[in-house]
């Protein structure tokens, strides 16, 4: 059963940076009194037509489902960069909602987004702002990250308007520098205190 407060921190992973992120969003949502996060992630996309994942991941969160989507009153959505564009395990799901879509079972609910890229100009914007286009098709009503939290003005990693990102490194090894780690939270606070006035 749905709590009423939930905001879904829907993401794909593929080396734990864009997890790490989700869980930062995560503190910032459960920061706001009577909100919690409800964190998912989706499977990999094979090459193989008849290959399968198992229903339940090995590890992290579970797999997501249109009911997750459904029962939240906000979405923060999460993919590391390829080509400036989501993962196509996560565009995968997203293009799988049409009934939702059908029945505006999003519209009107807040949105938020974020990335992880390898590189400092690896189309961390390009990414987020790919990501909305969906979301907006679904009457969802998308939020960033507004410059009065300063971060955004002296962050030499990651860190937008559009949303939250990171950057990972060449290997993929960086840790979320400390003003990364504040935006997620900033973002995820920010997400749930909107989805929270609207729900009331």
């Amino acid at each position: 059963m749905s709590q009423q407060g939930d905001i879904l921190v829907l993401y794909y992973s593929r080396y734990g940076a864009t997890e790490k992120m989700a869980q930062q969003l995560a503190r910032g949502i459960e920061e706001v009194n009577g909100m919690q996060a409800r964190l998912r992630t989706v499977p990999q996309v094979s090459s193989v037509c008849e290959a399968t994942e198992n229903s339940i991941p090995s590890q992290g969160a579970p797999y997501a489902t249109e009911d997750d989507l459904r029962e939240c009153v906000g979405l923060a959505l999460g993919s590391p960069t390829r080509f400036g564009n989501m993962a196509a395990p996560l565009k995968y799901f997203i293009d799988s909602t049409s009934s939702l879509w059908l029945g505006a079972e999003l519209a009107g609910k807040p949105a938020a987004l974020f990335t992880s890229t390898s590189s400092m100009h690896g189309g961390q914007e390009t990414t987020l702002l790919s990501m909305m286009l969906p979301l907006m098709h679904h009457g969802m009503l998308i939020l960033g990250i507004p410059y009065s939290e300063t971060d955004l003005l002296h962050t030499d990693a990651g860190g937008t308007p559009y949303g939250a990102s990171h950057l990972a490194g060449t290997d993929s090894k960086n840790p979320l520098t400390e003003a990364e780690q504040r935006l997620c939270r900033a973002l995820g606070k920010r997400l749930a205190e909107t989805a929270l006035k609207l729900s009331s």
